[in-house]
């Protein structure tokens, strides 16, 4: 076993349990080729036939009032972390020639997201539904095809932009399903919380890594790539104290909110 080799073979796999068990199964000691540069193949991400994907504005209102409504919410963050999962295994084998540690800290980060994934889908069972009962929209995998030749901004856009935006909605949403009476899917959502600020972390410090390395700004540099890919643009409120945990400087956070 080969860990990028593997992480692409994860990539591609179309069942989701088949996905979530081969990155689970790769042992935190395995071996890393560094060097090694892929063919791009074809079909990635390896999706299951559901859910429909459809524009994020038709995606169905996530009333805590009914069980199909809080269904509708757990599936909608079943899908990120889908998508979370994917995201993780595509840097594992598309950016070649980068350090060891970077290989084995997105390996944690994979493994981690399908942990989450098959904790939101069995409490999705547990509602009666199932992951692709409902449709669901595709925003965070496309920011992963337009940054497919620049890991800086993939670095930049997706951990620290996208998945950055979990660390501030997340706990409200944890709380709202406490209060619907779903206290499993809030303790749920509160290990998703714990872990996404390690997540994003290691996107900071990878992010900050390379532009160290090329002797660019972090800020500027951030405005000029999020400017670029047409990131979309954050509003707050956003968690501070969480973004600070996750390895955003004091500048950056002031940045944020101005």
């Amino acid at each position: 076993m080969e860990l990028r080799a593997t992480a692409l073979q994860a990539l591609l796999a179309t069942d989701t349990d088949t996905k979530c068990a081969l990155l689970s199964a790769i042992p935190d000691d395995v071996l890393v080729d560094c060097e090694k540069q892929f063919a791009v193949p074809v079909g990635i991400p390896g999706r299951p036939e559901k859910p429909e994907l459809i524009a994020p504005g038709k995606v169905g209102r996530r009333s805590m009032v009914t069980v199909e409504g809080r269904a509708i919410l757990v599936h909608a963050l079943a899908h990120i972390e889908m998508n979370a999962i994917n995201l993780a295994a595509d840097i594992l084998w598309r950016f070649a020639e980068m350090p060891e540690k970077f290989y084995r800290d997105w390996l944690k980060v994979a493994k981690e997201e399908a942990y989450h994934f098959q904790l939101l889908e069995a409490h999705l069972r547990t509602m009666g539904y199932h992951y692709g009962a409902f449709p669901a929209h595709n925003s965070l995998w496309e920011m992963a095809e337009k940054t497919t030749d620049d890991l800086l901004a993939r670095l930049a856009l997706v951990p620290r932009t996208l998945e950055a935006r979990g660390l501030d909605v997340t706990p409200g949403l944890s709380a709202k399903l406490a209060q619907a009476g779903d206290k499993a899917g809030a303790d749920i959502l509160l290990i998703i919380y714990r872990d996404e600020i390690g997540h994003v972390a290691i996107g900071n410090h990878w992010y900050q890594s390379l532009c160290d390395a090329q002797g660019v700004d972090t800020i500027t540099t951030y405005s000029r790539l999020a400017a670029q890919y047409q990131a979309p643009k954050l509003r707050g409120p956003f968690n501070l104290d969480a973004r600070k945990e996750a390895g955003f400087s004091e500048a950056e956070l002031q940045a944020l909110e101005t």
